[in-house]
């Protein structure tokens, strides 16, 4: 068992104060329910010995960077969610990247999308992948998916540490992951 652990990554997806604070332009309403789960999986994964990669957005100032529908929320005289460097763009209370661990930043939805995740898991020696945190109908989805077309060994999705606007997004998106081949168990279910 002791082998699988370190052949597996846990990706923890988006805990910023932006998508969680509440009041945040981006908060993802069920984020700050989730905030103990994920922190009970990250120390889990780090007693296993597993690999931990932080995946965080970053943005330009400006919005160059962001996608067409975000970039209203940028420019001069605007701050944008996510800004490389702001309080928002921070991890939230509670998390925190440990020595040996990896922080990747992305700036679209896919933690695989025009960054080097794969190639850095390959390296590795990774083939299977955990995913914690929000939103679960993008870029949990979106990197669950990719990981599943990258043929990973095995995708999980830990469904209560991990969150979208609401109960019913989150539902329909585990759905779906389910009838790709995801296995999507509770937290309690993943630490036995």
């Amino acid at each position: 068992m002791a082998e699988m652990w370190k052949k597996t990554v846990l990706l923890v997806i988006d805990m910023q104060k932006d998508f969680i604070a509440e009041g945040s332009s981006v908060q993802v309403l069920g984020g700050p329910a989730i905030v103990p789960a994920v922190i009970k999986a990250v120390e889990m994964s780090r007693h296993r010995g597993m690999l931990v990669v932080w995946v965080v957005r970053e943005h330009d100032p400006l919005g160059r960077d962001v996608e067409l529908y975000s970039q209203r929320m940028y420019g001069t005289g605007k701050t944008g969610p996510l800004v490389k460097g702001s309080v928002g763009g921070e991890l939230v209370d509670g998390l925190e990247i440990h020595e040996g661990e990896y922080k990747l930043v992305k700036t679209r939805f896919s933690a695989f999308f025009a960054t080097h995740l794969h190639y850095f898991l390959q390296r590795a020696g990774i083939n299977r992948v955990v995913v914690v945190g929000v939103q679960t109908p993008n870029c949990i989805r979106q990197t669950v998916f990719d990981a599943v077309e990258l043929d990973y060994e095995s995708v999980t999705v830990i469904v209560d540490a991990t969150a979208a606007a609401t109960p019913e997004v989150h539902n329909a998106n585990i759905f779906d992951m389910k009838n790709i081949g995801v296995v999507t168990p509770t937290l309690q279910e993943w630490c036995k």
